[in-house]
């Protein structure tokens, strides 16, 4: 009957600082200063919460806590690990960047109409995909996070924009209840929900069959979320459509839930053991790299070229969990750290750009050097960054890719990730050739934002991309957190003996 600890607090403290900031931000509706007051102050909150917890797990292992103090499995849970701890500080921090970037991006009208608690809600959603420790809780953030998105996806509502939304919102419905369908069969099969007794449990079932049918429930749901191939037409058919800022934050985070989703579920509670789910992941990462690029390379549209890299960037992670190897799982989450920051920068980047030419389209774009030189360098470090020129960040995660590729015999595999890598730095070099250092036959349009407003563009612009080059000179860190978590992904050992406590 004791209360939980302090301490054990800090595993809900930033989703819970989401949701209480999105219902403050709800009662000053009328007055966008104070919700910008509100985001910037619960957003701070959080990723400073979350690097407390990101330390605590770094120190001590996995963190957790009991809801009512209810134990595991009967009540619901909470659990930061490595990876789950690591993603909620990168969201947070996401979040803080994107409200100052928002500050120049959007109008006054924009953000009373509820822009931040939205976003804040929206936050809190992914927040709580990556820290809960029940599969039916992870359901609900995923629902609370797809209201927060379509809500900031329709802002404005413009044809394009509610139609890249009915697009989003279609498939992540039915990848919902897809999600929900699944998880009754599960329910049904081993009368818990908490994941770590089930994992447990699982591994009792005598009906492989059922619980193959159910994984590729889960694969199908969660696949569509992270955007795989061959159900990721929806990303680029809807991120370009809202204002780059939401196209920043949706870029970086929404489809990571995806992965996170299926890393969790595929090394916790089905773990891949050499099978026809390895075969099948081997081919959807390659198939999503390939499509991925070759749709950045014919894309005209800086933004879509941009969403189609996310397209991408998902196969290189599944590269990781299809492998199931130490080193490719720890490059495949080595990537996703990239991801999440290259991702934002080059769709901020994209709406500097749009910005200053009056355009998005690199045939109408051109000159952009000659009058920013120093926002085409960025411009072009965030393109060698994501084509994974080394020695940036997108180098490093992708030679460990190969190389595990080849030690698991799946030479193909390797080829597929070279190629993509190809593909990228082709389609990202076409578009800085045109939109940047074309000369433009007549003078570019005057950007209708003052200087303020425009530095707060450019702030987190810069910041965020030159964080994710510095990421790669200085990869040693960044890589052993994700050989950390790999390891406590392949060896789930210590989660669930941290969740279960003496009913492990």
């Amino acid at each position: 009957m004791n209360g939980a600890a302090l301490s054990d607090w800090l595993v809900v403290a930033p989703l819970v600082l989401g949701l209480v900031g999105s219902g403050l931000c709800a009662v000053f509706w009328w007055r966008p200063l104070a919700q910008t007051i509100i985001g910037f102050a619960t957003t701070i909150a959080m990723t400073v919460t979350a690097a407390m917890l990101f330390a605590r797990v770094l120190a001590g292992g996995p963190q957790v806590m009991a809801m009512g103090n209810w134990p595991a499995p009967f009540g619901i849970v909470f659990a930061a690990d490595t990876l789950g701890a690591g993603m909620a500080l990168l969201t947070a921090l996401v979040g803080v960047l994107t409200l100052i970037y928002s500050m120049g991006d959007q109008s006054e009208d924009f953000r009373r109409a509820g822009y931040t608690p939205l976003l804040l809600a929206m936050l809190a959603g992914v927040t709580g995909a990556f820290l809960t420790g029940d599969i039916f809780n992870l359901y609900v953030w995923f629902e609370v996070l797809l209201i927060g998105s379509f809500g900031l996806l329709v802002l404005g509502g413009r044809k394009d924009q509610l139609e890249g939304a009915l697009k989003y919102a279609v498939l992540n419905l039915l990848a919902t209840t897809i999600f929900l369908i699944a998880t009754g069969l599960l329910y049904g099969l081993v009368g818990t929900l908490n994941m770590a007794d089930i994992a447990v449990k699982v591994a009792a079932v005598e009906n492989r069959g059922l619980v193959n049918a159910i994984a590729a429930l889960y694969l199908m749901a969660f696949g569509m979320k992270a955007a795989a191939f061959p159900l990721f037409f929806w990303l680029p058919a809807s991120y370009h459509t809202p204002q780059p800022g939401v196209s920043a934050i949706f870029g970086g985070l929404l489809t990571k839930v995806g992965v996170y989703a299926l890393i969790r579920t595929f090394t916790l509670i089905f773990p891949l053991d050499g099978g026809i789910f390895n075969d099948l992941f081997m081919w959807i990462a390659a198939a999503t790299i390939l499509f991925g690029g070759m749709g950045a390379l014919v894309q005209t549209d800086l933004r879509r070229l941009v969403a189609f890299t996310v397209v991408g960037g998902i196969g290189y992670m599944l590269v990781g969990l299809a492998l199931t190897t130490h080193a490719a799982l720890s490059g495949g989450l080595f990537y996703m750290l990239h991801s999440v920051l290259i991702s934002t920068g080059l769709f901020m980047a994209v709406g500097v750009a749009g910005r200053i030419g009056g355009a998005f389209d690199t045939s109408v774009l051109a000159g952009i050097y000659r009058a920013t030189p120093a926002f085409a360098a960025i411009f072009l470090l965030g393109a060698f960054v994501v084509s994974g020129i080394p020695p940036l960040s997108g180098f490093w995660p992708k030679v460990v890719l190969v190389q595990a590729s080849i030690a698991a015999g799946q030479p193909w595999l390797a080829a597929a990730v070279l190629t993509g890598g190809f593909l990228t730095l082709l389609a990202v070099s076409k578009a800085f050739a045109l939109a940047f250092w074309r000369d433009s036959e007549a003078p570019l349009p005057v950007p209708e934002t003052s200087p303020r407003a425009f530095a707060s563009l450019m702030g987190p612009t810069a910041v965020i991309i030159v964080m994710a080059a510095m990421l790669g000179m200085f990869a040693e860190p960044a890589a052993r957190i994700a050989s950390a978590a790999a390891e406590e992904l392949l060896r789930p050992a210590a989660y669930v003996a941290a969740v279960l406590g003496d009913g492990a």
